[in-house]
């Protein structure tokens, strides 16, 4: 079986590996800077030894993490000892299974398991999309190095990688809940209180809901099941399919025809609360998902708590009072920290018959686990 070649613009395939202080790190999630990948196999040998030094000394001032991110991937056990992450922009992957050097064909798909495999190795230079603008081998390190410094020294800023000035594929819609009916949502969120809110996590083949607060920092109030607030619910579902759900359609072709939960969320500017970059589809329980809506129910009141879409620049989003911020649930999307304030927000998911069956084949992998943890494991949440 031939080994993946990758050409510019190709995609580079998502995955989840060890990182030497992850134990479970999501690739995708790090979308919207340049990325460096580089497959080394080991650092032992000296041709990948000189490849790693060049990388971390001499290229070291371009790794922030902010624009260009560093990655490198290693199949020998000895690198955890012998390589550490240098923070912020210098990060090993411990591909000790070899499935991440097998997918990008680092490797032979059928030698992943070979004592010793013949290991390729090359480094990728991707876009903010997570696509391929430089296929670099590491055959001849010192052809490596001057072409990777050459690379990285002509990458332009991240806003202009693409050549003109890009905005999200995101529908902004006025008017969707008239200013008293807001004001009444914020109203039953004081009234009830919030409380933390978490986010979903496969775990074990598993859907768990995790708390953390390096990830997430909000407070909902949820009103989706109980009888009493039926009424509420039936006046905000007229609002949704009388001025929202034909606008997806006529703008993503899209007929909406259920609702995933009624949430009040509250965003405090004391705690800088926050969502980091995360996907709302990427597990088996939100794997029906269609598209992410944020309904902002005061948005004059509060600095800060805007909506960004990383691979498409740095720029922020925020609909009025009263209007709608409708996107692809694949996308991945994160709420900066409200700085001032307290940002109150409306926020369903949205989803069509046929993504019903797909949540409801897929209940039996929603666990009732709920996890508490101190620190983001980083990656894509849900």
């Amino acid at each position: 079986m031939a080994r993946r070649q990758f050409h510019v613009g190709d995609p580079a395939p998502w995955f989840s590996c060890r990182s030497t202080t992850n134990p479970n790190f999501h690739f995708d999630a790090v979308a919207g800077r340049y990325l460096v990948l580089t497959f080394f196999g080991s650092s032992a040998p000296a041709a990948s030894g000189k490849v790693l030094k060049h990388i971390t000394t001499d290229l070291r001032h371009h790794f922030d993490d902010d624009n260009i991110a560093f990655f490198g991937v290693s199949i020998d056990p000895e690198d955890e000892g012998r390589i550490k992450e240098a923070l912020p922009g210098i990060r090993l992957f411990l591909d000790f299974d070899r499935k991440v050097s097998a997918l990008y064909g680092a490797i032979d798909a059928g030698q992943a398991e070979a004592k010793t495999p013949a290991y390729d190795g090359f480094t990728l230079v991707l876009d903010p999309f997570l696509r391929v603008i430089a296929n670099i081998p590491l055959a001849n390190p010192k052809k490596h190095n001057e072409a990777l410094s050459e690379v990285l020294g002509n990458l332009t800023p991240i806003d202009g990688h693409a050549g003109t000035g890009l905005c999200a594929p995101i529908l902004i819609l006025p008017r969707v809940f008239e200013p008293q009916f807001c004001k009444e949502l914020i109203k039953l969120y004081g009234e009830q209180g919030g409380e933390e809110s978490g986010f979903m996590r496969e775990k074990e083949g598993k859907t768990v809901h995790v708390a953390d607060h390096s990830f997430k920092r909000r407070k909902d109030f949820n009103f989706s099941d109980s009888e009493e607030f039926e009424p509420l619910r039936q006046a905000v579902r007229a609002r949704l399919i009388r001025r929202l759900v034909p606008e997806i359609q006529k703008a993503f072709n899209f007929g909406v025809t259920r609702i995933e939960r009624y949430i009040v969320a509250c965003y405090e500017g004391e705690t800088g609360g926050f969502f980091r970059a995360h996907r709302d589809n990427t597990t088996k329980g939100t794997a029906h998902r269609r598209f992410a809506c944020t309904l902002n129910l005061n948005a004059e009141e509060y600095e800060g708590g805007d909506l960004r879409v990383p691979e498409f620049g740095t720029r922020t989003y925020r609909a009025p009072t009263g209007g709608a911020v409708v996107f692809s649930c694949s996308l991945l999307h994160e709420a900066t920290p409200v700085t001032k304030g307290k940002r109150y927000a409306f926020l369903p998911f949205l989803y069509d018959d046929a993504a019903a069956k797909i949540r409801d084949e897929n209940r039996k992998f929603i666990s009732d686990e709920r996890i508490k943890v101190s620190r983001s494991e980083g990656g894509t949440a849900a």
